[in-house]
């Protein structure tokens, strides 16, 4: 028996890279699957992809910085496919402006992070709190090795902010919401090769050096390798898991 059957499932960020790849496995997985992007197109793209292999997908275009948004698209899932009981807070950015580069872009970087990766995560779990408290649910917030520290590579800090937010938000949820039944765990990729990081990875190898230098696994991730762990965690088989953080980093902190 599928893992995810009878469940609906809102994927952020889902239209490349690692909210993707989730959408698709939580697909494979019996799950009914909403993937909600600020690029419409290539969400629907995506979608259009998993019907086509035979799952159940549809696509929502939301800018998760847009509470009053937010709190629509719920309504609209809802309406159109029924109640949520996965809600996997994927949607983020990054840039590499040191905190001492020129302020204009040092303020920008901060609002704009902030904005997608911390408040959006808010807004949107907020949107559907209602709906994962009737199914008992589970949410799943996309972390990162940098919501417990800086890289030693060039970064912006208010994405290692941003990440640590994450994760603080999570497990203040997990520990307010199990009475409800709803639990709240996180994912905390290392480097994944991702449409995110495209351009880093052509133009920058002794960046890519000092993170493989640092992974024991000595490659970068794929999509693909956060999947498992995402369906574990929307999953019966994490029934007992609540407050936690899966790395899949390579074993990028062993180090």
């Amino acid at each position: 028996m599928p893992l995810l059957e009878d469940h609906i499932a809102v994927v952020t960020g889902a239209a490349s890279g690692i909210g993707r790849a989730i959408a698709a496995g939580y697909a494979r997985e019996g799950a009914q699957v909403a993937l909600v992007d600020v690029n419409a197109k290539a969400a629907e793209e995506a979608a259009q992809e998993i019907r086509e292999a035979g799952g159940r997908a549809a696509s929502f275009a939301l800018d998760v910085t847009k509470r009053e948004d937010c709190i629509a698209i719920a309504k609209r899932v809802a309406a159109q496919l029924g109640p949520v009981s996965i809600l996997v807070n994927n949607a983020g950015i990054n840039r590499r402006n040191p905190f001492t580069a020129e302020p204009t872009s040092v303020f920008k970087d901060w609002d704009d992070i902030i904005a997608i990766n911390l408040n959006g995560t808010f807004n949107v779990t907020h949107a559907f709190l209602d709906a994962l408290r009737a199914t008992k649910g589970r949410i799943v917030n996309i972390g990162s090795i940098q919501s417990f520290m800086h890289v030693r590579t060039p970064n912006s800090p208010a994405y290692t902010t941003s990440k640590h937010g994450v994760l603080g938000f999570t497990r203040a949820l997990a520990a307010e919401l199990g009475k409800y039944g709803v639990r709240v765990n996180a994912i905390g990729p290392g480097l994944i090769e991702t449409p995110l990081n495209a351009q880093v990875r052509a133009n920058d190898p002794d960046l890519i050096k000092i993170f493989m230098d640092h992974t024991p696994l000595g490659r970068a991730g794929k999509p693909e390798d956060i999947v498992g762990p995402a369906i574990f965690l929307a999953s019966d088989l994490s029934s007992y898991v609540t407050g936690s953080i899966v790395m899949a980093d390579g074993g990028y902190r062993t180090i």
